[in-house]
């Protein structure tokens, strides 16, 4: 009976020693982690030709993973080359002038250019540049001047170029081109499917660094500034695992505790978000819990 008593008021002073340590030993913040998150999506109408993505991947910043199908395009890229050969072909006068011009503007900015070296090597006179820049004028009114006389054909010409830039921009743009050095979250579609302008392909993070996000009191805040290293812990198999973070933003403004902070109490009271950066060894994920040390309470707590 006696050693029953004896071991009983061992196990009690046991447990409120561990008791003890818990209570000074409470982390400065709690909090779950994030990553920030992009959507990529089509660029373009029509079907998936080509799209090798799978969730999972790690892809590399401007790395290619599929294309819409271009051949609608094409085909109407042809029609409007034809139409504009046709129609160069009707007005060849007027292009070939315009052509003349074009080259004797070159040349006489050419020899501006020579004529410009020449005064800062006090080896040409500014009578040399005036009669060049004459030139240069003369040859532009009379390219307007053509223009002018010959606009329904010139305009049409120049319609039919920008129709074949937008015509090269919206294949450029069936390319599928992934944006940054991340991993693939979520895949939402799959080759030989239609998809339109806008709609969502897949969506990708980088996890190489993870954010922590904690909610501290206001009273924290004065031990807490942009660039301060802290110590992030996370649950292990036996105990918990330590991280070296670095805080990258503090909120300006207070709000009420998150719903899935612990208590009632504390969820009714006014905290402010802290974004701490940590390093991925690959461990890691969205979501996952984790605490925030802050280094000088920790040596203390020590």
């Amino acid at each position: 009976m006696k050693n029953y008593k004896f071991i009983l008021s061992i196990s009690v002073i046991a447990v409120s020693f561990f008791s003890c340590n818990d209570s000074n030993g409470k982390a400065d913040g709690y909090g779950n982690f994030e990553a920030t998150e992009i959507t990529v999506s089509a660029e373009n109408n029509g079907k998936l030709i080509q799209f090798s993505v799978s969730e999972g991947d790690v892809l590399q910043k401007e790395q290619f993973v599929g294309y819409i199908d271009t051949i609608p395009l094409a085909l109407k890229r042809e029609q409007l080359q034809v139409s504009k050969a046709v129609i160069s072909l009707k007005s060849k006068g007027v292009l070939s002038q315009i052509n003349v011009l074009n080259a004797k503007l070159k040349t006489a900015n050419t020899n501006k250019t020579r004529a410009e070296n020449l005064i800062k090597d006090n080896a040409g006179t500014q009578k040399q540049l005036d009669d060049v820049q004459g030139e240069i004028d003369v040859i532009k009114t009379q390219i307007q001047s053509v223009e002018i006389q010959n606009a329904p054909v010139v305009n049409e010409l120049k319609s039919i170029d920008v129709q074949l830039k937008q015509i090269d921009d919206q294949i450029q743009k069936s390319k599928i081109i992934n944006p940054i050095n991340a991993t693939v979250l979520t895949k939402y579609a799959e080759p030989n499917e239609i998809t339109a302008f806008g709609k969502p392909l897949y969506k990708i993070a980088d996890l190489s660094t993870m954010q922590l996000r904690v909610y501290v009191s206001e009273t924290q805040l004065a031990n807490l500034k942009i660039g301060e290293e802290v110590t992030v812990k996370i649950d292990a198999s036996e105990t918990m695992k330590s991280y070296t973070g670095n805080i990258s933003w503090i909120a300006s403004e207070a709000e009420f505790t998150p719903k899935i902070i612990q208590t009632k109490e504390e969820r009714v009271a006014l905290v402010y978000a802290v974004k701490v950066d940590v390093i991925n060894d690959g461990s890691l994920k969205i979501g996952m819990p984790a605490e925030m040390w802050l280094n000088n309470s920790e040596k203390n707590n020590n």
